[in-house]
């Protein structure tokens, strides 16, 4: 899955003192990542293995990093492959967020993604007749799906979900453990974050927003901290995956329509929903938008709610919220 994935949140959880067989805490790694799930259960059931086998069946579905996921059988052109509901819910997913934001989110740009090294291909020189030629098959109307297969305009088409399908693989273990009826959880997947309900004292789940310093290996000083109540939150920025050539550095979300990675002053944003492939793929996509028309698709999409770092034209930082963002924060380091 997204293996580049950008360690946007330091996922923490206050400490308080409960009954242990009532606390349940895990953690192990997955699609390229890490991940950690607590959640308080009456019966004190062990969920690990049943959840690690769906993050395994999910990466058999879309995960560019297996050869023989329908996503990478679908990318070699190979024939006949049927998509299942996970793949399904991916590709309209997609669609909708690439119609909202005007193309800026697309996954179709894996091609680049791979060209400019931050996929499982080997990074390629970089010169402007070799992006020409690979834009001329990027874009999400050269593909489509029909019934339960997928259509391609140019064969050189070719998927990448990674932007956002970890969010979905929180979501999923999220529905997972609700079939069990629990009904206070938190599951953190390589940075993405749902969390269900209150702790049993009433307490809210409390999750760090990171600074948006360029660190590769480890945690950031926490901005923020905030409280989630049924809520998903992702956060996008070009902190943690990037490389510099020639003094230049370059991030690894990539603008489909220049076919080089995005250069604006936002440096990170957090996106609040109520799924957590939402909160995902927008904050992916507002992030190549770049500020001011961050602002204005998020206007135009108030079931959103975002926290946005940016430089000004002094270096410092600054900060863009939506109204509903000072129900959501409740500590922030000025």
């Amino acid at each position: 899955m997204k293996k580049f994935v950008i360690y946007s949140f330091l996922f923490f959880i206050v400490s308080t003192t409960y009954s242990q067989q009532d606390l349940l805490k895990f953690d192990g790694y997955a699609q390229g990542t890490t991940y950690h799930i607590s959640y308080f259960d009456k019966k004190n059931r062990n969920l690990q293995p049943q959840i690690e086998k769906i993050l395994a069946d999910f990466d058999k579905s879309v995960s560019t990093y297996l050869p023989t996921s329908i996503i990478s059988r679908i990318n070699a052109n190979e024939k006949n492959v049927v998509v299942d509901n996970y793949f399904i819910t991916c590709f309209n997913k997609a669609k909708e967020v690439w119609k909202n934001t005007n193309g800026a989110f697309d996954p179709t740009v894996y091609p680049l993604v791979n060209a400019w090294g931050f996929g499982p291909g080997k990074k390629q020189k970089i010169e402007q007749a070799k992006i020409d030629s690979i834009l001329q098959f990027v874009g999400f109307d050269l593909i489509e799906l029909k019934g339960k297969k997928i259509v391609k305009k140019d064969p050189r088409v070719a998927l990448d979900f990674n932007a956002f399908a970890q969010g979905y693989s929180v979501d999923v273990v999220s529905d997972f453990l609700i079939s069990k009826k629990i009904t206070s959880f938190i599951v953190e997947i390589g940075g993405e974050v749902y969390a269900k309900g209150k702790k049993p004292n009433g307490e809210n789940w409390q999750i760090g927003i990171e600074k948006p310093i360029d660190n590769k290996n480890s945690e950031n000083p926490i901005k923020a901290i905030v409280k989630l109540e049924n809520l998903a939150t992702s956060t996008s920025g070009n902190y943690r995956r990037f490389f510099i050539e020639n003094g230049i550095k370059y991030g690894h979300h990539i603008d489909p329509k220049t076919g080089y990675p995005t250069k604006n002053n936002l440096l990170s944003a957090t996106v609040f929903a109520k799924q957590c492939i939402s909160s995902d793929a927008n904050a992916t996509g507002i992030l190549v938008l770049g500020l001011e028309k961050a602002k204005e698709f998020l206007y135009n999409h108030p079931e959103l709610q975002a926290y946005l770092i940016y430089s000004d034209d002094k270096g410092n930082y600054q900060i863009y919220e939506t109204p509903g963002v000072k129900d959501i924060v409740i500590e922030e380091d000025q």
